[in-house]
C-alpha cells in the first residue's frame, strides 16, 4: 500500500459564523445569513499517521513563580477610557475598538498617544486611511503634537512589523485593521481572511515581542447593524473589545466595554466631542436632565445603570384630550412597548382615565432609557401631567410596574441611591425591599402603584397655577348704511 499524504478537498464556510458545510447554499443553516458562504480548501490527510511528540518552545513553569507585574495596567491620562480598561492598558495586549464612521475614533486615540507620549513613553500611529499630513492637521486643531509621536501612512502588513521593529514604541495604534493587508494570505484587503490574517500576527508581535512590551490598539469598522466588521473569531483573537457610540446629533460619545480580560466588561466612559477634540466627562448625569428653577408638571427623574455606571435621567410627558378615533401614543427616548403597558396599568390598576387622552413621552438630552427601572418614573410622570401635580425637583423615582399594578425590585438599588444622594437629591420613592438608605434621604417604598400615586399626592407641592387669560373686547358690529360700511355712534363721515 503506497505510503500516507495529503491532497485538497473542498469545503464551504460562513463567514459570520464560521459554520462549515460540505456544500454550497445561499443561506447559512447556522446563522441564517443570506450570501455569506464562500469556498474554502483545506488539506485533509489520507490514510493518516500517528502524532509525534516535538520540544516545546518554552518549558512550563508554577504559576506562583510568574510575577504579577507583568499584567500590570498603564494609565493612559485620559481618565474615562482607564475606567473602561479598568486602570489602564496592560503591555502586551491587544485592544479592539470598533465604531461609526466619524464618530471621533481617530481623534480619540490621538489624544491618547499624545498623553502616553507626555509620560516619557513612545506611540507610533499606523494609519492606513489617511496621510501623515491629514494626521497632523488633526494634531494641529486638538493640540496632540509631540515629538514621542510617531506617524506612518502604511497599509501593508510587512511594512508595518519592519516599522515597529525600526520605532520600538510600546503603543502602537493601527487605524483600522481593515486597510492592512498580507501578501501571504488570500482573499481581499478587508475581507474575512485578510482581517483574520492582520489580526493574528499583531497579536502574535505583541505577545512575543522583546522588551519593551508592546500594547496594540486596533481600530475596527463596523456593518450596517453596528456589529464589528469581520468574522465573530476576530472579537475572540484580542484582549480587549470596546465599542465607540455616539449619535451625530449629539456631541455625547460614549465607550463601553464588551470584553475585557484584565477588567470588568460592563464598564461605560463618557466623552464630550469638540472642534479642540474629546474631552472626558466625568459626571454625565446633568447633561440628560432638563435644568430648570422651579418644578414642571409631568416630569420624573429616574436613576439607571448604564453598566456598573448610574446615570440620572429625566422623563417627561405631556397628556392631552385626542381629537382622533385613536388617541396618540408618542414616545422618544424610551421603549415604546414598555411605555404603551405603563399606561394601561395606570387606566385598568390605578384608575387613571387615559382612554381618550393623547400621551407624549420624551426623555431629555437624547438619553435612551431601556431598562425596565424607569418604568415607575414614566408612570409618575404621566400621572403627574395628568393631575397638573409637580413632584419636587429634589426627588427621584426607581421601580419596575407589573402588569399586576405591584412594583418589583430592581438591581443596584443601593448604588442608585448613592449616586443620587450625592447628586443633592433628597427624596426617593422606590419599591419595598430597601435595605439601607443613603444618609441624608428619605426613602419611601411602595408596593402598588395606587400606593405610589397616593405617595404622588403627598409629597408633590401645589398645583402650578393656571394662566390668566384675557379674553379681548369685542369689536362693535358693522353695518351698511348707503352700501358703505359704518359703526354704530359714528357719523355719516365717520
Amino acid at each position: 500500500m503506497g505510503r500516507s499524504g495529503t491532497k485538497a478537498r473542498t469545503q464551504y464556510r460562513c463567514t459570520e459564523c464560521e459554520h462549515v458545510t460540505a456544500k454550497w447554499v445561499g443561506r447559512c443553516a447556522e446563522c441564517g445569513t443570506w450570501g455569506t458562504v464562500e469556498q474554502a480548501a483545506v488539506l485533509s490527510s489520507m490514510g493518516g499517521r500517528a502524532h509525534r511528540a516535538i520540544a516545546p518552545s518554552s518549558a512550563a513553569v508554577s504559576i506562583s513563580s510568574i510575577e504579577p507585574d507583568q499584567t500590570r495596567h498603564y494609565a493612559t491620562g485620559v481618565s474615562e477610557l482607564d475606567r473602561v480598561l479598568g486602570g489602564g492598558i496592560v503591555p502586551g495586549s491587544v485592544t479592539l475598538l470598533a465604531g461609526e464612521p466619524g464618530v471621533g475614533k481617530s481623534t480619540l486615540l490621538l489624544e491618547v498617544a499624545h498623553r502616553w507620549a507626555e509620560t516619557g513613553r513612545r506611540a507610533l500611529y499606523v494609519s492606513g486611511e489617511e496621510s501623515a499630513g491629514q494626521i497632523r492637521m488633526r494634531a494641529e486643531r486638538t493640540g496632540c503634537t509631540h515629538d514621542e509621536v510617531y506617524l506612518v501612512a502604511e497599509s501593508d502588513l510587512d511594512a508595518v512589523l519592519a516599522h515597529l521593529e525600526a520605532v520600538k514604541p510600546t503603543l502602537v495604534i493601527v487605524d483600522s485593521v481593515q486597510t492592512l493587508s498580507s501578501a501571504d494570505s488570500d482573499g481581499v484587503t478587508g475581507g474575512v481572511t485578510q482581517v483574520r490574517a492582520i489580526t493574528t500576527a499583531l497579536t502574535s508581535y505583541a505577545k512575543t515581542a522583546s522588551k519593551p512590551a508592546v500594547a496594540m490598539v486596533l481600530v475596527g469598522h463596523v456593518t450596517k447593524d453596528g456589529a464589528i466588521a469581520g468574522p465573530r473569531s476576530l472579537e475572540h483573537l484580542v484582549d480587549v473589545v470596546l465599542h465607540f457610540e455616539g449619535d451625530r446629533s449629539s456631541s455625547l460619545r460614549m465607550v463601553r466595554g464588551v470584553k475585557n480580560r484584565f477588567g470588568a466588561a460592563d464598564e461605560v466612559g463618557c466623552f464630550m466631542l469638540q472642534e479642540s477634540g474629546i474631552e472626558c466627562v466625568a459626571d454625565p448625569s446633568g447633561l440628560f436632565m432638563d435644568q430648570r428653577p422651579e418644578p414642571v408638571s409631568g416630569t420624573a427623574v429616574t436613576v439607571t445603570l448604564d453598566g456598573k455606571r448610574p446615570l440620572i435621567g429625566e422623563i417627561q410627558a405631556l397628556v392631552g384630550l385626542s381629537n382622533v378615533t385613536s388617541p396618540r401614543r408618542t414616545v422618544s427616548g424610551l421603549d415604546q412597548s414598555r411605555a404603551a403597558m405603563t399606561a394601561a396599568v395606570l387606566e385598568n390598576r390605578a384608575g387613571v382615565r387615559l382612554g381618550e387622552r393623547d400621551i407624549y413621552l420624551s426623555t431629555v438630552g437624547g438619553m435612551r432609557l431601556t431598562d425596565p427601572s424607569s418604568d415607575l418614573a414614566v408612570a409618575l410622570a404621566i400621572a403627574s401631567a395628568f393631575a397638573d401635580l409637580c413632584l419636587p425637583s429634589s426627588a427621584v423615582v426607581i421601580g419596575e410596574v407589573g402588569l399586576a399594578g405591584d412594583l418589583r425590585r430592581v438591581t443596584g438599588i443601593d448604588r442608585r441611591l448613592s449616586e443620587a444622594a450625592r447628586l443633592g437629591f433628597t427624596t426617593a420613592l422606590v419599591p419595598v425591599g430597601v435595605k439601607a438608605a443613603p444618609s441624608g434621604m428619605r426613602v419611601i417604598e411602595v408596593a402598588t402603584i395606587g400606593a405610589a400615586l397616593q405617595e404622588l399626592l403627598s409629597i408633590a407641592t401645589n398645583p402650578r397655577r393656571k394662566p390668566t387669560v384675557v379674553t379681548p373686547a369685542p369689536r362693535p358690529e358693522l353695518k351698511v348704511v348707503d352700501g358703505r360700511p359704518k359703526r354704530p355712534g359714528t357719523g355719516d363721515n365717520g
